[in-house]
């Protein structure tokens, strides 16, 4: 894209890096403000105590904004959702006062906000300029040229024309001023209802399509997007994060460190009477010290898992032995150590873009920045 375009998405980008969070936070007056109107919201029999069940749209959220999966879709990351439930529960409380609520709720948000110090998110608002821009650059036909013939290799043969223009647009990106085709909400209020509106019938089930026949009937259909996106701009939240195993050498690095993140992790583990710890919780205490180490929670980062199964299978850390608690933390440092020395060798790069639907002001937990007279929103 040229000068132009680069400073017009300039424009259009904002970073959320958790300052706004840790504002509010600090700021007692407005952060009471914000925990009693989240707590009323979630209080749906007015009893004054937040149970289990009335808590789980806040767990939900607080997944969401840590980018897992929805809760029954992966053993893994129900586990982490029922650490955080545990947290506001501890474990063990059938009710949850406002005071604990908020104290809790302080500490995840906290959390939160040195997440994304750490991994800022950008957010981009789509306005189709950047996409008009694309259309109109010298390199438009020939990129899509490619599409044609490496994306979508049986467009000649067996698929519709419509099939070939559904499979072209996933193709794009944001770079390309394009919202996520990923996300069910693009896919089912823009892209489907403009190519739809303009193809006729016979357009839609027309087979063998040519290269030029595609190329007429797609750029229509991105004149129309950018139109849409000109009436109505979408924003899309936008993360890029690389884990090259920086993090954790820093961590192995600093003895007192990493035998304070492990203690404390291996203080929530059950042990016997002697002492000794079973190995069945090594994914457990990596999950808490993970944070530390700058990795994903598990269930987050398919192949960050992929890497934390070899590395825990290399140390037989499903076998369930007792081990006493430095024999423990030694197989810990073995697990971490070949986790970084993989990463260093094969660094693994995660970007998402996810829609977001409301304004940004009323984003479920990144909440605007303070003010004495700001309204609580969440």
């Amino acid at each position: 894209m040229d000068m132009r375009s680069n400073n017009h998405q300039q424009q259009q980008q904002q970073v959320l890096d958790g300052s706004d969070i840790v504002e509010l936070v600090e700021n007692e007056k407005v952060f009471d403000k914000f925990v009693e109107h989240k707590f009323q919201q979630l209080d749906q029999d007015e009893d004054g105590e937040l149970s289990v069940t009335e808590l789980q749209p806040a767990v939900a959220d607080i997944g969401a904004i840590l980018g897992l999966p929805t809760q029954g879709t992966s053993s893994d990351s129900d586990h982490i959702y029922s650490e955080v439930l545990n947290e506001f529960t501890h474990g063990s409380q059938e009710k949850v006062s406002k005071t604990g609520f908020k104290e809790v709720l302080s500490d995840i948000l906290l959390g939160m906000a040195a997440g994304l110090k750490r991994d800022p998110i950008v957010i981009l608002r789509m306005d189709g300029e950047d996409l008009s821009e694309f259309i109109r650059s010298p390199g438009y036909e020939s990129e899509i040229v490619s599409v044609y013939f490496s994306e979508i290799p049986s467009c000649e043969e067996a698929s519709s024309l419509r099939d070939c223009i559904v499979k072209a647009l996933q193709s794009l990106s944001v770079d390309h001023g394009m919202p996520p085709s990923n996300d069910p909400w693009v896919m089912s209020n823009i892209i489907e209802p403009i190519v739809d509106s303009c193809l006729d019938e016979e357009d839609k089930k027309e087979k063998s399509v040519s290269q030029e026949r595609f190329l007429e009937a797609f750029k229509r259909v991105v004149e129309r997007v950018a139109q849409r996106l000109n009436e109505q701009p979408v924003i899309v939240a936008h993360s890029e994060n690389t884990f090259d195993g920086s993090g954790i050498k820093r961590l192995l690095s600093n003895k007192f460190e990493f035998d304070k993140a492990l203690n404390v992790a291996l203080e929530l583990i059950p042990k016997d009477r002697h002492g000794k710890v079973s190995k069945e919780y090594l994914r457990a205490v990596l999950d808490t010290v993970a944070p530390s180490a700058t990795l994903p929670p598990i269930g987050a980062v398919s192949q960050m898992d992929d890497m934390i199964m070899e590395a825990l299978k290399m140390v037989n850390g499903d076998d369930g032995k007792l081990v006493k608690e430095e024999e423990f933390k030694k197989t810990m440092a073995e697990i971490l150590g070949s986790i970084m020395l993989q990463l260093e060798g094969c660094p693994i790069s995660v970007s998402s873009n996810s829609v977001v639907h409301e304004p940004l002001t009323s984003s479920t937990f990144l909440p605007p920045p303070p003010t004495e007279t700001a309204e609580p929103s969440i």
